[in-house]
Formats: C-alpha cells, structure tokens, sequence
C-alpha cells in the first residue's frame, strides 16, 4: 500500500472513530444535561414511566414547554409584598390551622402566576415546575396531598404544620429566597430575635423528605428578601 492510501485509510478511520464518539457521547452528554437540570425529578420520571430513554423524552419535552413560557423575575416591592402576606399567613396557623393551608395554598398558587407559571390542572404545573424546581418540587406534592386529606377531614394539626413546612420550601424556591439549614427539628414554635415575632407553625425545623429531595429547612425569616 503506497503511502497516499495509507493516509487516506487513516483519515477514514479517524472520521469513523470520531462520529462513533459523537453517537455514544451525545447520549450521554443529553442525559447528563437532564439528570442536572431536573435534580431527583429525573430519576422519578424514569420510575413513573419504567424505561430511561422514555422518561428523557418527557423530560425533553418539559424543557421545550418551559422555554415557552414567559417566565420573569419578581420586582423587590412584589417579593417584599409576597415576604409579608407569608408572614401573616403563618401567623394565622396558631388560631386556623387548616385555614392556614389552604391560604398558603392560594399564595404559592398567585405567586407562579405572576411569575408566568400556567396555575391549572395540577399536572400541568408539576411538569412545567419541574424543570427549574425540582429540588423543592416533592414538597409542593406532599403539600397537595396533605391539603386533600384537610378537605376530607383527616389532617391533623401535626400533618398541617408538615404542610406548610413544605408549601414554604417552594414558596422559597420561587420567591428567590435561598434556604438556610436549622437545627432543631422539633420545636413547636420559633422565636425569630430578628423580628423579635415567634413562628407558631415551627416552620424553622425540619420535615420528613423523600431521598434524593433537598433536606435543608426553609428559612421562615423574610422580612427582608434576599436578591438573587
């Protein structure tokens, strides 16, 4: 073999090795994209549809729905506004428990409005959250399961303080307000020497979270909101 053939064998070869590269890389490349945007959410899809491949297709296709949307920051005087009716919020919990709830419930739901989230069916806003919250997201549905026992009657006070620990926690997310772990995982009421106010619902502490799923507690303190 003369050495011009040689060369071009050895072109041809380098271009197979290379595009053989690009079509195992890209896949992993792709799902190592999904995996890191999506957080836990991704290994949940993947266990609600039984195949990876199918489950990155959905996810896929929650990307291209977000990027539709037009999402935008909240202003400081909206975040500030937002900060205080929380705080009223959780300061009715020791009279109204259940009321409580499902205010905060209202809140959260007003909150992904302004911030160009659709609010219908509750599917809908899970996918369409999952995307840039799915850190928080298991919250937010423990939250909603816990609301649904409160509708038949069957929360008690103890399952209604956990809901609003986890209402909270995507409240956070989508408010802007970075999170800060506490201690004290069993206090019923958490005096806040800031404010000189006592959070009745104990919200400071921690909450039962699924593996996988951010631990840190919601910071209850947001008087002053954080800027991002």
């Amino acid at each position: 073999m003369n050495t011009a053939a040689t060369i071009v064998l050895i072109v041809v070869i380098v271009v197979l090795l290379a595009g053989a590269a690009v079509l195992v890389g890209r896949p992993m490349m792709r799902r190592k994209h999904l995996q890191d945007r999506f957080g836990p959410e991704y290994d949940k899809a993947v266990e609600q549809y039984g195949d990876r491949r199918v489950a990155e297709r959905h996810l896929a296709d929650r990307e291209r729905k977000h990027r539709d949307l037009d999402l935008k920051p909240l202003e400081p005087a909206a975040r500030e506004q937002y900060a205080t009716e929380w705080t009223n919020v959780q300061e009715r919990f020791v009279d109204a428990p259940g009321d409580a709830v499902a205010e905060a419930d209202a809140l959260i739901t007003r909150l992904m409005h302004e911030r160009g989230y659709p609010t219908g069916a509750h599917d809908t806003r899970i996918e369409l959250l999952s995307v840039e919250h799915g850190h928080t997201l298991e919250h937010y549905r423990q939250a909603h399961e816990i609301a649904r026992l409160n509708e038949a009657g069957r929360a008690e006070t103890e399952d209604l303080r956990q809901a609003m620990i986890h209402h909270r926690a995507l409240f956070d997310d989508l408010l802007g307000q970075t999170y800060r772990p506490r201690n004290s995982a069993t206090s019923r009421g958490t005096h806040d020497h800031r404010t000189g106010t006592t959070d009745p619902t104990g919200t400071s502490g921690t909450t039962t979270t699924p593996a996988g799923y951010d631990t840190r507690a919601p910071r209850f303190d947001t008087t002053k909101p954080e800027t991002r």
